[in-house]
């Protein structure tokens, strides 16, 4: 491998964590501001947007650059294409906590809905799936990618239960009900983002192994 394309391929590793970090502080404090009514917080999430989606486009400049100078093989070439797509999908991670940003600032100014505990549970597994996926691509660790692809499951659990929670409640007393469906949004744009955290975690192993497990074939 020559020095330049050390360098650049350094250069991508740094700046897709970067933009790892921005999304997952993102969807952080969307999270924060839906569940604590904190509609500046919201705002701050919406004005982020635009910066998440330049840095998208920034970095894939970037990996057409190093595809076009270097022509990178084996691992070099994975890694490149990984980032590709890891970009693409922390861009819609980005996009989705903004969605859950609006809801808040839309939830923020009707009187409160007291949240099923799922919603929180659903909260506390996403962020923990985008944390870890995160880590296990700082740190090109396929097992700890592994441990999201498990988490899922937990997800999908929770958002079931947390419909099921809101339906019921929007029968006993339909005054709740629009809040009630601003709630279910959110709960899908969250399992969304943990489906993207799948995604990202599945590119790490293939760059730490070469394996492919898209597509059910993990497990």
């Amino acid at each position: 491998m020559t020095v330049h394309l050390r360098r650049d391929l350094e250069f991508l590793k740094r700046e897709i964590l970067d933009m790892g970090a921005m999304v997952e502080s993102a969807v952080n404090k969307a999270i924060s501001a839906l569940v604590d009514r904190r509609e500046a917080l919201a705002q701050e999430v919406l004005r982020g947007d635009d910066l998440i989606d330049d840095k998208e486009v920034a970095i894939e400049l970037d990996c057409q650059k190093v595809l076009a100078l270097h022509q990178p093989v084996a691992s070099d070439l994975r890694f490149v294409l990984a980032v590709l797509k890891v970009n693409n999908d922390l861009e819609r991670v980005g996009d989705l906590a903004s969605h859950i940003a609006e809801r808040a600032v839309s939830l923020a100014a009707k009187p409160a809905l007291d949240l099923p505990s799922q919603f929180v549970e659903i909260g506390e597994l996403t962020r923990r799936m985008m944390r870890e996926c995160l880590d296990a691509l700082v740190q090109t660790d396929a097992e700890l990618a592994r441990g999201v692809l498990d988490q899922d499951d937990g997800v999908d659990r929770c958002h079931r239960e947390l419909f099921e929670a809101l339906e019921a409640r929007m029968i006993a007393d339909p005054r709740v009900v629009s809040r009630a469906l601003e709630v279910m949004a959110c709960s899908r744009h969250l399992e969304r983002v943990a489906d993207l955290a799948t995604n990202i975690s599945e590119e790490v192993i293939y760059v730490a192994s070469g394996e492919v497990v898209r597509h059910g074939r993990h497990g």
